[in-house]
């Protein structure tokens, strides 16, 4: 895991250099719905071959395990994003180390709605039915996010004086792996914590679809847990690497807590969102992220109250298109516009 820590991403930081010397190419894959097949050619080399991996990557696509990866978001999805926010994002500012990479992104505190509805739209999008076999643009997706990171490893790398060498190279493979997990187990760990049942079979299936995922957004993911002991082993260690107490997993669960008091609609939700970090947190990463409103919810209580919330939004059936039109509603509502995943376009002054 030390060593891990030390190795990044480098077909994507070797791509963002290129965006970098050149902005027009950025403009011009924000541009984009899909990668297309036949690259520009007057793309350095290294864009050529980051762009080329997905183009490659289409042929290893499993639609067996995609098609019942994306019936279960179809099905669960409302909680599922529910559950990123209250669950998976705080989980990750609890991990020190991984925090100050997050609080140095500015966005994050002071926009941290928009960079909200970028995360749900980047899990939304990697869930759309069909998406990676007969939908081809979720690959457009990850390759976005996947420059993203590369963006802010370039910045840190270059321009922050204050970075320590004890975090680890900034969004590092042990760091990616442990998001991943943030943003699949966890999720599962998050729907028992509920009471609600999560057989062997789907935890399996959530597994390998982020396995998939995470191996399009530079994962290493040879290390990727193989079945739900090695998930539960992997978060373990992790968990006991790096959960620990710092200014900036603080200021980061504080600038999420303050916009969901303020902006939630459910005012059930929004009277609760202390309670609730808490109740899925728990004791230990509850205090280090300096909560102290304990939580005397039962799993029932707040199960209850994530389904009467997904209720009032999608009625009796829910499904991915009502999921994605909510969520493209909130966004118009909140923002006045779409919000759409866009790397970086640094025209040089």
């Amino acid at each position: 895991m030390d060593a891990l820590r030390k190795r990044q991403d480098p077909l994507a930081d070797l791509a963002v250099i290129s965006l970098i010397e050149n902005p027009e190419w950025a403009q011009e894959i924000n541009s984009w719905e899909c990668i297309p097949s036949q690259l520009p050619d007057y793309f350095s080399n290294e864009l050529l071959n980051f762009f080329s991996f997905y183009n490659e990557a289409i042929q290893k696509a499993n639609p067996t395990i995609l098609k019942s990866g994306q019936a279960f978001f179809g099905e669960t999805g409302d909680i599922y994003l529910g559950l990123l926010g209250f669950y998976s994002l705080p989980y990750c500012y609890a991990f020190g180390d991984g925090a100050e990479v997050l609080i140095r992104s500015k966005r994050i505190v002071d926009e941290i709605g928009v960079r909200l509805a970028e995360t749900g739209l980047f899990v939304v999008d990697l869930f759309k039915p069909g998406g990676f076999y007969e939908d081809l643009s979720p690959y457009l997706t990850c390759a976005k996010v996947r420059l993203i990171h590369a963006f802010s490893r370039y910045f840190i790398a270059n321009h922050s004086r204050d970075w320590k060498e004890e975090y680890g190279a900034p969004i590092n493979q042990e760091d990616m792996l442990g998001t991943n997990l943030a943003f699949s187990m966890i999720v599962l760990r998050g729907l028992t914590k509920m009471g609600l049942s999560v057989d062997s079979q789907t935890f399996q299936l959530v597994l390998s679809y982020w396995k998939w995922i995470g191996y399009l957004i530079g994962v290493d993911v040879d290390f990727w847990p193989e079945t739900p002991k090695e998930a539960f082993e992997l978060d373990r260690l992790i968990r006991k690497r790096h959960l620990k107490e710092t200014e900036a997993g603080k200021k980061l669960i504080s600038a999420l807590g303050d916009y969901y008091k303020q902006n939630i609609p459910d005012s059930i939700v929004r009277k609760q969102v202390d309670s609730l970090f808490h109740f899925f947190l728990g004791k230990e990463a509850s205090q280090v992220l300096g909560i102290s409103t304990e939580s005397n919810l039962p799993g029932s209580l707040v199960d209850l109250i994530f389904k009467f919330s997904g209720w009032r939004n999608y009625g009796a059936q829910k499904n991915y298109q009502k999921i994605r039109k909510m969520m493209e509603r909130q966004q118009k509502e909140q923002f006045g516009k779409l919000i759409q995943l866009q790397i970086p376009v640094l025209y040089r002054s």
